[in-house]
C-alpha cells in the first residue's frame, strides 16, 4: 500500500501545478518531521507513537538519499513502511540508516521512525544526497537483509570490536538499472572501488547522550570524517570487508567506512556506527561503573609495594627480588589458567595473587640459598624488557602487517625483551636501578587506570590480550591520546626519574649486591659455635628459646596453687 502511495505522489509530481498540493498535503500530516538534506535534526521517540519523516524539494541531480539516525544505547526502528516491519525494508538498532533510490522525477520522500523501549529515545538523524556518478555504499549486499546495506554491522566482546558491511556499487542514473555486482572484474565494476576505513575517539570519560551525538555529526558526511577521523586502513575489492580493533572498554569510540571510486574520484559515507565496548544497561559490570572491587583492591595493593619499589628497591634487594617473583609467576599463571578454565574474573584474579605470592618467596628463597646473581638479575633484566617491548609494540609498528602473524610476533617480541639483560649485563647494579624505577612507576599507572580511564594501560594489556585470544593478532590496537594520558605519562616519567636518581645517590659508595646470604648465615653459626667469648654463644639453641617462651604463656593461664602453712615455724 505504502509503494502504491509513494507513486501515486510521484505522478501528481509529474503534472504542472499539483507538485505544490502534494507537499501542502505531506506537511499536514500528523505527527510528521520536516528534513533538509544535510541538516541534522535532534528529536525524541516514544514507543506508542510512530513518527513519520519527509523530505521535500529533493533536487534533480540526487540520484540516491542515504537516511541514517542515531541514539546512544536504546534502539531505534527505521523503516519504509508504516505498517508492515519487514526485514528487507526496514533496521533496528542505535545506528541505522536506509537508501532511498530515486526514480525520475521525484523530489518527495517518506520514512517511517519507531521506538519499542519503553522510556523516551533522544536522537538525531540527517538525509545525505548523492549524485549518479557518487558509488552506492552497500549496493552489492549479500550477507545482510536490507537489498541496499549501508549501515556497518558491529560486534564487541573484551579483546576485540569488529566491523563489518556490504561491498559498494557503481553509481547510476535515475530509471536506469544498476551495473552489475559480479559479472565483470574489470576497471568498468564495483571490483575497481575502495574502502578507507576510519575511526574516531570520543573524549575519555565522556559517557554523556549529548557528547555523543555532538561527535556522531562529525562522521556522517565524507568531508567531517577525512577531516576529524584517523584513516586505519585501506581496503581493496578483493579484501574482506570486515575489520578488528581492539575493546576499549568506557572508551567511546565512532567508525565510519569512506568508498572511493578512483576513477572517477567520487566517495560516499556508510552510515557510522560507535561503541563503549560496554553496556548501559547490564546490572553488573556496566559502563558507569567499569572497575571491579577485585581489580581495585588487587593493583592498588600492586601500586604501593611498586611505589616503594620504585625508590628503594635497590636497597631492599629481596623485596624487590620478591616484587619481580610476583610478576613472572603471576603473569603467566593468569595466562595459563585463563585459557584452560573458565573460572570467575574475581577467583582467577585471587588466584593469581596467591601464585605470584608463591612465585615472590621463591625467588627470594633461591636467593637467599644460592646466591646466584646471574640467575636473579636475568629475571629482573627480563622483566624491563617485558615492558620495553609492549611500549615498542603500543607504537604504531604494532600495526603492521607482518607483526599479525604469530610466530613473527612472539618471536620480535622475545629479542627485544632479551637484548635489555643482554645490553645491560657489564653493569647489573644500573640495571637493577632502571628495573625498579620504571616497573616500579608503571604498577601506579596500572592501579590508576583502575579508578580513572588511561590508555597508558594497553601498553601491556594489549600484550596479555594477544597471549590469551588467538584472533587478537588481527586487531588495530590504537588509542586515543588525550588530556588524562598525557598527564598521567608526565606522573610516570617524574617517579621513574626521581625514583631512578634518589637509588643512584644514596647506592653510591656502597657495594653493588648485597653478599650471599646463606654464607654469611653459615659462617656466623660456625663463629658462634667455637667463639666462647661471643655473648651469643651462651645464647639458648631456638627450639629450647621457643619451649621456655611457650612455658611462660602457659603459666599465665594456670592457677595460683596454695603454698600450706603461711606462718613462720617457732624453733
Amino acid at each position: 500500500m505504502e509503494l502504491l502511495r509513494l507513486l501515486a505522489l510521484a505522478m501528481l509530481a509529474l503534472q504542472p501545478g499539483v507538485a505544490g498540493g502534494a507537499e501542502t498535503v505531506g506537511n499536514s500530516s500528523v505527527g510528521a518531521i520536516e528534513f533538509s538534506v544535510g541538516k541534522f535534526r535532534y528529536f525524541k521517540l516514544n514507543r506508542p507513537f510512530p513518527e513519520e519523516a519527509i523530505l521535500r524539494n529533493i533536487s534533480s541531480n540526487v540520484t540516491f538519499l542515504i537516511f541514517q539516525i542515531h541514539s546512544q544505547y536504546q534502539n531505534t526502528t527505521i523503516s519504509f513502511s508504516k505498517q508492515t516491519l519487514l526485514p528487507n525494508s526496514s533496521g533496528t538498532g542505535t545506528d541505522k540508516g536506509l537508501v532511498f533510490i530515486l526514480r525520475p522525477e521525484q523530489s518527495m520522500c517518506f520514512w517511517y521512525l519507531e521506538t519499542l523501549d519503553a522510556e523516551p529515545v533522544q536522537n538525531v538523524a540527517i538525509p545525505l544526497s548523492y549524485s549518479e556518478r557518487d558509488p552506492v555504499p552497500g549496493g552489492c549486499n549479500l550477507e545482510f537483509d536490507l537489498d541496499i546495506d549501508p549501515n556497518i554491522y558491529l560486534e564487541f566482546d573484551f579483546f576485540e570490536t569488529t566491523i563489518k558491511f556490504a561491498p559498494a556499487n557503481l553509481g547510476y542514473a535515475r530509471g536506469t538499472d544498476p551495473p552489475p555486482c559480479d559479472i565483470r572484474t574489470g576497471q568498468d565494476s564495483r571490483w575497481r572501488l575502495q574502502y578507507d576505513v576510519y575511526q574516531y575517539f570520543l573524549p575519555e570519560d565522556d559517557l554523556t547522550e549529548e557528547g555523543l551525538l555532538k561527535h556522531l555529526q562529525r562522521m556522517a558526511e565524507v568531508p567531517q570524517v577525512t577531516a576529524n577521523a584517523i584513516k586505519v586502513v585501506t581496503l581493496t575489492a578483493n579484501d574482506k570487508t570486515s575489520v578488528s580493533f581492539s575493546s576499549l572498554r568506557g572508551q567511546g569510540v565512532i567508525y565510519n567506512v569512506i568508498v572511493w571510486d578512483p576513477f572517477l574520484n567520487t566517495s560516499a559515507a556508510y552510515v557510522p556506527v560507535h561503541t563503549y565496548a560496554c553496556s548501559f544497561e547490564a546490572m553488573e559490570g556496566n559502563c558507569s561503573s567499569l572497575g571491579r572491587v577485585s581489580t581495585k583492591v588487587f593493583f592498588t595493593l600492586f601500586a604501593l609495594l611498586g611505589l616503594f619499589i620504585c625508590f628503594f628497591g635497590h636497597r631492599f634487594w629481596k623485596t624487590e627480588l620478591f616484587f619481580i617473583g610476583f610478576i613472572f609467576m603471576g603473569f603467566f599463571f593468569y595466562i595459563l589458567i585463563s585459557r584452560l578454565t573458565l573460572i570467575n574474573y574475581d577467583v582467577r584474579l585471587i588466584l593469581t595473587a596467591i601464585t605470584g605470592s608463591v612465585g615472590g618467596l621463591f625467588l627470594v628463597a633461591a636467593w637467599w640459598r644460592f646466591g646466584i646473581l646471574m640467575l636473579c638479575m636475568l629475571c629482573v633484566g627480563l622483566v624491563l624488557g617485558f615492558l620495553v617491548s609492549s611500549v615498542t609494540f603500543f607504537t604504531p609498528l604494532g600495526n603492521l602487517t607482518v607483526f599479525r602473524n604469530d610466530g613473527v610476533f612472539w618471536v620480535t617480541f622475545s629479542c627485544i625483551a632479551i637484548l635489555i639483560p643482554v645490553v645491560f649485563m657489564g653493569c647489573l647494579r644500573m640495571l637493577n636501578v632502571v628495573t625498579c624505577g620504571f616497573i616500579g612507576s608503571y604498577s601506579v599507572v596500572l592501579a590508576i587506570d583502575s579508578y580513572l580511564y588511561t590508555s597508558l594501560s594497553y601498553i601491556t594489556l594489549n600484550v596479555l590480550k594477544r597471549a590469551l585470544s588467538t584472533h587478537f593478532r588481527s586487531a588495530f590496537t590504537n588509542v586515543p591520546f588525550q588530556t588524562n594520558d598525557f598527564i598521567i605519562l608526565a606522573v610516570w616519567g617524574m617517579l621513574a626519574v626521581s625514583g631512578i636518581t634518589l637509588q643512584i645517590r644514596s647506592e653510591r659508595g656502597r657495594p653493588s649486591f648485597p653478599p650471599h646470604p646463606y654464607k654469611l648465615w653459615k659462617r656466623e653459626r660456625e663463629r658462634r659455635v667455637t667463639n666462647i667469648l661471643d655473648p651469643s654463644y651462651h645464647i639458648p639453641p631456638l627450639r629450647e628459646r621457643l619451649y621456655g617462651r611457650l612455658t611462660q604463656i602457659r603459666e599465665l593461664f594456670q592457677k595460683e596453687q596454695p603454698a600450706g602453712e603461711r606462718t613462720p615455724l617457732l624453733l
